[in-house]
């Protein structure tokens, strides 16, 4: 038996002559894979995520998530990805693209429209994540040791939100990623207000204890940082850039207790495989 798989770029900078976003692997399914197989199939993919997802008869997906070596309970650029395949390969032209979850309750994925000369946005409504600030020397000192950058602020959410002085330390940051995998937080999310009227803000991701030393474009964070900036900055509505070596943008809307994050996607690949033992 063979499986379709794609590979899309999502969250990718239009502005930008070049590949960008975070690819993930696209897996749909008539039924579901055990986890093992799900696992291995996402370790041999090698890409932050690889997601699966299966329709009910009522028209619902349910997704799951895989990095190389573990399930997590929410992805933001793997379900833009899914989203743009669920419209483009298979054809379902909802408005609105319903999503469930093992952990993250419902989710959706809205169409929205745009000029004829850009690549369409699809826009995540996702649960909101704001953090807690916390005042502690030692972490404080910890964070300055392992990314090499004079901390700002601390907030801890799922992952662990630093704020640094300003852009140029978040580009200059080569942080010791052992240190941070000693950490008590899935990841660290490091960002700094920006310097460019583009931009509201920057931000890196580092996930070395869930095997993503550095993750280009995380679409999860922005359920911490949106809310963050937005107290920060006295506004909801917000622009971001991941800056890692590929990049990222997001467009970004706080509504109560939910983010709205609204990115394109660049569909690069598209093929079979084959599980170990399945005839050819």
């Amino acid at each position: 038996m063979r499986y379709p798989v794609y590979k899309i770029d999502a969250f990718i900078r239009q502005s930008v002559n070049g590949f960008s976003g975070n690819p993930a692997a696209i897996v749909p399914l008539r039924e579901w894979l055990s986890e093992e197989q799900m696992q291995a199939i996402a370790a041999e993919n090698n890409l932050s995520e690889t997601a699966f997802f299966v329709k009910s008869s009522e028209g619902i997906y349910h997704i799951r998530w895989f990095t190389p070596t573990t399930e997590v309970d929410l992805c933001g650029h793997a379900t833009l990805a899914a989203a743009w395949v669920i419209r483009n390969e298979l054809q379902d032209l909802r408005e609105i693209i319903p999503f469930s979850t093992q952990e993250a309750g419902n989710l959706t994925v809205r169409a929205l429209r745009s000029n004829d000369h850009e690549t369409p946005l699809l826009q995540l409504d996702f649960p909101a994540r704001p953090g807690q600030m916390i005042n502690n020397p030692l972490l404080q000192q910890q964070l300055e040791q392992a990314l090499g950058q004079k901390v700002v602020a601390i907030c801890n959410a799922r992952d662990m939100l630093v704020e640094l002085e300003n852009e140029q330390a978040l580009h200059d940051c080569q942080p010791n990623l052992t240190l941070l995998s000693q950490l008590d937080t899935f990841a660290v999310m490091v960002t700094a207000r920006s310097d460019s009227e583009s931009y509201d803000f920057v931000s890196r991701f580092f996930a070395p204890r869930q095997g993503l030393d550095e993750d280009p474009v995380t679409g999860s964070s922005f359920c911490t940082l949106t809310p963050y900036w937005s107290d920060r900055l006295s506004k909801t509505r917000l622009r971001g850039w991941q800056c890692s070596a590929r990049g990222g943008d997001a467009i970004l809307q706080l509504e109560h207790d939910r983010v709205l994050i609204a990115g394109r996607c660049f569909a690069y690949m598209k093929g079979e495989f084959s599980l170990p033992g399945d005839s050819a």
